[in-house]
């Protein structure tokens, strides 16, 4: 009910609003809205069993304390026994001591295979397994990724076990009820229940952060747990929570099991990962990145280098490019590219589509391994030197490179553009983070071979009427540490 009252006061009308307040629901009323909420009663008595407690030894530290020399004590002595004990003492304390963790796991194989966190098993010197009906049994460790914290464990059970299956993360919705079980604080066998509170976050985690996001309870020790929709189908690992507590305050994280599906076959079957690779250094579009290369709004994965001998270089694909879409999926921000490329069949031949100076360039690649991309860029440690001279522009001053230069910022080989000798602590410059060393290889999105070079660019950037001017960077002079900024210039 709404009741307006308005009157005058020195010629202002004013408005009073009283809302009536619900009525406390009878008996009746609560048993019917009680009913609604679901019981995951039946559910947890089918899945518990297939849910197990995991108990890590690893060795740690060995005692602070410096090595105790062991005196000489003659035989006769009456300490020699109490000294002998002591010093024996000791030196055991010095030894690495053996740690035990606990962590969760579910089974989804009846042979004996187990999925877990990565961070459960790190450094495991001895694995085992507590079933739900008491059994313990020792585990090998099959595989794991660090990179999506996932790891598979192998048991060999007497008889069959009972398992769960992987659902479809992609489908769940935000306030869809799911039900997490593991292994918090050692109780194991706990159930919580919950919603999801949001989809696809990001905590730098990792490359392929990509989380479900739940307030079902999760502590220490439900790490590597399954979380379950309410059909009883795995669709998420339980793999982080949010807490200045340590305890669970309704944030947690979990990965989605349509990217664990693949890291888990590939487990199995390899026993590492077998990722897909491009071979590029992406960054994001930011808004004036977006206005400076002529984008309706920031989208896409911007590359800001090329791996020599990569997939993306046989391809035709340019710093400068933003990515769009790839193999058919939307790239609609810089931390899709990753994972879509990680998904992709290694070998497989993909339709990339990027923007490329305003317009949209259709390119195909042939996929390569990650492993074996990283391998190559680690082996991967080089320019024609322009004739000196300098600008002063942007809050920066510039150089083209000479040797003196090169040899004085430790300017690799292969860089070619002006570097940045002196920055205006107040100008546009300094607010984007340039510092005496990096290197400008490209401007407006053209190459750069000197500091006039950057001069022009922004004569033209000006007169375009545009409010800010593309870079690309080498940090430091690193062609390691790649990346585009729009400075203004206005």
């Amino acid at each position: 009910m709404n009741i307006v009252l308005r009157g005058l006061l020195g010629g202002t009308a004013l408005a009073f609003a009283v809302v009536a307040l619900p009525l406390p629901m009878t008996v009746p009323q609560a048993q019917a809205q009680a009913a609604e909420l679901p019981s995951v009663a039946d559910l947890a008595d089918r899945l518990l069993p297939a849910v197990v407690e995991i108990t890590v030894e690893t060795k740690g530290p060995g005692g602070d304390a410096p090595p105790v020399k062991v005196p000489d004590i003659p035989d006769n002595s009456p300490f020699k026994d109490f000294f002998d004990d002591f010093f024996k003492r000791q030196q055991q304390n010095d030894q690495p001591r053996t740690m035990t963790s606990m962590g969760s796991g579910f089974i989804i194989d009846s042979a004996g295979l187990i999925v877990t966190n990565n961070h459960v098993v790190d450094g495991a010197t001895g694995i085992e397994v507590h079933l739900h009906d008491d059994t313990n049994l020792k585990a090998e460790l099959v595989g794991r990724d660090p990179k999506t914290d996932l790891a598979v464990l192998r048991v060999k059970p007497t008889h069959p076990l009972p398992t769960v299956a992987f659902g479809d993360s992609d489908t769940l919705r935000i306030g869809e009820w799911v039900m997490a079980i593991g292994n918090p604080f050692g109780l194991g066998g706990s159930v919580s229940l919950g919603i999801v509170s949001a989809r696809n976050r990001d905590i730098n985690a990792g490359p392929y952060d990509d989380y479900i996001q739940t307030d079902a309870a999760i502590n220490k020790g439900n790490s590597g747990g399954p979380l379950f929709n309410l059909k009883g189908e795995v669709v998420g690992i339980n793999t982080a929570i949010f807490s200045p507590t340590g305890g669970s305050v309704g944030i947690g994280f979990s990965v989605p099991a349509n990217t664990a599906k693949s890291i888990v076959d590939q487990l199995v079957k390899y026993g590492e990962t077998r990722r897909g690779w491009l071979g590029v250094k992406i960054q994001s579009v930011t808004d004036d990145i977006a206005e400076s290369m002529g984008l309706d709004h920031p989208r896409g994965a911007l590359i800001a280098d090329i791996t020599k001998t990569g997939p993306a270089e046989a391809a035709g694909i340019q710093a400068g490019d933003v990515v769009i879409e790839f193999d058919g999926h939307a790239v609609n921000q810089m931390r899709d590219l990753p994972r879509l490329v990680a998904e992709t069949e290694v070998g497989k031949t993909v339709v990339v589509k990027v923007l490329r100076k305003r317009e949209e360039v259709t390119l195909t690649a042939k996929v390569g391994r990650l492993e074996d991309g990283e391998k190559v860029v680690a082996q991967q440690d080089g320019g024609n030197d322009s004739a000196p001279a300098t600008a002063t522009l942007l809050g920066m001053t510039v150089s083209s490179i000479s040797d003196e230069l090169r040899a004085k910022y430790s300017i690799d080989k292969d860089i070619k553009g002006a570097v940045v000798t002196a920055v205006d602590a107040s100008g546009a410059a300094a607010e984007k983070r340039l510092a005496a060393g990096d290197v400008i290889t490209e401007a407006g999105e053209k190459p750069v071979t000197g500091a006039s070079d950057i001069k022009d660019r922004l004569e033209e950037t000006t007169k375009a009427g545009k409010s800010s001017l593309l870079l690309l960077i080498a940090k430091g002079g690193k062609s390691a540490d790649m990346r585009f900024i729009a400075l203004k210039v206005k």
